[in-house]
């Protein structure tokens, strides 16, 4: 059983209900974020529920460094042992190219892949250590293929986070540490809590149960949940471009 897991952007979204249902299972977390003031009611929260599991939270902004590797190696050193560690922070702000929006892309291209790597950097620099590890990354959907207007710059980070993920799986297959790559479809979350009218959207939740279910059994990569976004992403590899843009 991997007992201590450390989760990214955890202080919202996705990040924060995979703290719930990991704690609901018994495990010691690292929560980590921007927002401490978030993870200090989340870890009070769970703490009271579950009384029998290690919260420990740090600030982190992703998108330094330095403080990736300090804080990782933090995690590590309190709990004796990192067990898993789940690559969950990103962002989605952005606009189609060209369009005068070159920070919004830059930025959410550097914190959904560069920062991912220093995450997976530090990660797998205590797994090999140990010898063993469950790298966890969160990618999406959207890497399937190029994606139209604001979703340029956020599939094609995603989709540099899918190769990133599948590198690292295929350096240390022959090594006692797995490697997981997610990719979830519309689940609710402050990322996409102002979008209306979604098709395939689901609660938070139940998407994170799906999510949860296969970290926990460690699969190379899964689309999530996997009904509608296995068939559709089958549809979605091989639909001519110019009709991607209205199925999803």
């Amino acid at each position: 059983m991997r007992k201590n897991i450390v989760i990214t952007g955890a202080s919202s979204g996705l990040g924060e209900e995979m703290a719930r249902q990991f704690a609901a299972k018994g495990r010691n977390l690292g929560l980590c974020a921007r927002r401490t003031d978030r993870l200090e009611a989340l870890k009070a929260e769970l703490e009271k529920q579950y009384p029998d599991i290690k919260v420990s939270i740090k600030a982190l902004d992703v998108n330094d460094h330095d403080q990736v590797f300090e804080v990782i190696k933090a995690f590590k050193a309190e709990f004796g042992q990192l067990d898993r560690m789940i690559v969950n922070a990103g962002m989605g702000k952005g606009a189609g190219i060209g369009k005068g929006y070159f920070a919004a892309n830059k930025m959410t291209a550097e914190t959904n892949y560069i920062a991912a790597m220093a995450q997976c950097e530090a990660a797998m620099e205590i797994f090999r250590e140990q010898n063993n590890g469950h790298l966890v990354t969160i990618s999406s959907m959207s890497a399937i293929r190029g994606m139209p207007g604001a979703m340029t710059s956020y599939a094609s980070s995603k989709a540099a986070l899918v190769a990133l993920t599948e590198g690292i799986r295929a350096d240390v297959m022959r090594k006692p540490i797995a490697v997981s790559c997610i990719m979830p479809g519309y689940i609710r979350s402050e990322l996409n809590e102002k979008v209306k009218d979604t098709p395939y959207m689901v609660d938070t939740v139940p998407g994170v149960k799906a999510m949860v279910k296969q970290i926990e059994k460690e699969v190379g990569s899964a689309y999530v949940p996997w009904w509608p976004w296995a068939p559709l992403g089958y549809v979605m590899k091989r639909l001519p471009l110019k009709w991607l843009r209205y199925l999803l």
